[in-house]
C-alpha cells in the first residue's frame, strides 16, 4: 500500500488550499446541477398503486403521510430472496432520523418486490424503523425501473425515486439508480434530489430530532 508523502505543515497547507479551490468549483457546479434538477418536467403517476405495509394495504398517495414530497428507496429484495441486498442495507443504515425530512414536508419509504411477510422479519433483524412496503401486488417496481429485464430475466436495481403531491394527484419528478446513489444518504443530499429542494434554514433550521413540531 502506497502512503501519502510526508511533508511539513506549511507544505501541507499549501497543497490543501490548492485542492480546496477545486473542491469549491465542484460545489458550485453541484449547486447549478441541483437547480437544473429542480426544473426537470414531471409526469403524473397513478396514486392508486397498491402496496402492503405494517398497517395493511396502502396506496402511493398513502406513502406521502400527508406531506408534499415522497422519496422512495428502491430496496433490492426479490420475491424469492431470503434477505435483502447487503448494499441496499448499508445505504438504509446511513439514513438518519426521519424527523429532519418530515419537518421539511418530505416523507421517506423503502419499497421492495418481496412479500411483506419476508420484509418484516428482515426489517426486525436490522432494527430499522423506516416505513417499508411490498410492491409485489403492483407494477410499481417495473414502471419505475427498479425491476428491469436483462437477457430475458428480471433483475433488481437499487435506486431512489422522488414524487410530488398536489392534493390527490401524484407526480414523478426524479429517479437515480445504481452508482448514482454513491454519496447520497444525508438529509441535504436527499432533499437536493427533490423538486422543492432544501428549504432555507432560519425558522426551518436543523434541530434536535425530538424538538420538531408534528
Amino acid at each position: 500500500m502506497s502512503l501519502p508523502e510526508i511533508v511539513s505543515r506549511e507544505q501541507w497547507r499549501a497543497a490543501r488550499e490548492k485542492l480546496l479551490r477545486k473542491e469549491e468549483a465542484v460545489s458550485r457546479a453541484r449547486e447549478v446541477l441541483n437547480a437544473e434538477r429542480r426544473q426537470l418536467p414531471m409526469v403524473e403517476a397513478d396514486p392508486e398503486y397498491v402496496f402492503e405495509g405494517g398497517d395493511g394495504k396502502a396506496t402511493l398517495l398513502d406513502l406521502f403521510e400527508g406531506r408534499a414530497q415522497l422519496i422512495v428507496h428502491h430496496f433490492m429484495f426479490a420475491p424469492g430472496w431470503e434477505a435483502g441486498c447487503p448494499c441496499c442495507s448499508a445505504f438504509l443504515d446511513q439514513i438518519g432520523h426521519l424527523a429532519h425530512l418530515r419537518a421539511r414536508n418530505t416523507a421517506f419509504a423503502a419499497v421492495s418486490q418481496a412479500p411483506f411477510t419476508r420484509i418484516l422479519p428482515f426489517k426486525a433483524r436490522m432494527g430499522w424503523t423506516v416505513p417499508w412496503y411490498s410492491s409485489c401486488h403492483s407494477d410499481f417496481n417495473r414502471d419505475f425501473e427498479a425491476t428491469v429485464e436483462r437477457d430475458g430475466e428480471l433483475v433488481e436495481r437499487p435506486g431512489l425515486s422522488c414524487f410530488l403531491r398536489d392534493r390527490d394527484r401524484v407526480f414523478h419528478t426524479y429517479s437515480v439508480y445504481d452508482d448514482g446513489l454513491d454519496g447520497l444518504g444525508t438529509v441535504g443530499g436527499l432533499l437536493d434530489l427533490t423538486a422543492l429542494g432544501r428549504r432555507p434554514y432560519g425558522s426551518d433550521r436543523l434541530r434536535f430530532h425530538d424538538e420538531y413540531e408534528n
